[in-house]
């Protein structure tokens, strides 16, 4: 029988640390990964826009959008502020900006092997 060494508390804390870490970075990139939502931030990215006119330039239904924006708002990505019966959405940190961007850095000198990566849903 082999006696397995105890693994010190502090090691399984920093592991339980890392994993969490891990876990909240998957879940970011995750808000961003569902086509509608990008598809939102981008034209966030463009300026404030309201419910309306997102369901307009997305050609789907409000409660579709709605519950996108939902999301991104939870995680982040986006705020909004209220002038009178409409609801106006904004990114709301510039660095998503930089992060599309460097996404798109990084997929033009990847475009061919990101496309037929058959591991990943692109739906």
């Amino acid at each position: 029988m082999i006696n397995a060494m105890p693994v010190p508390r502090e090691d399984v804390a920093l592991e339980g640390a890392a994993d969490q870490r891990l876990a909240v970075t998957a879940k970011f990139f995750h808000g961003l990964s569902d086509l509608t939502r990008l598809r939102i931030v981008e034209l966030l990215l463009e300026g404030e826009r309201n419910v309306s006119e997102l369901v307009t330039l997305l050609g789907q239904p409000q409660s579709r959008v709605s519950n996108h924006l939902a999301c991104l708002r939870w995680c982040g990505y986006v705020d909004s502020r209220r002038e009178g019966k409409f609801v106006y959405y904004r990114v709301a940190d510039p660095r998503i900006r930089q992060l599309v961007e460097l996404a798109r850095s990084v997929i033009a000198d990847n475009a061919a092997s990101v496309l037929s990566c058959t591991r990943i849903d692109a739906s």
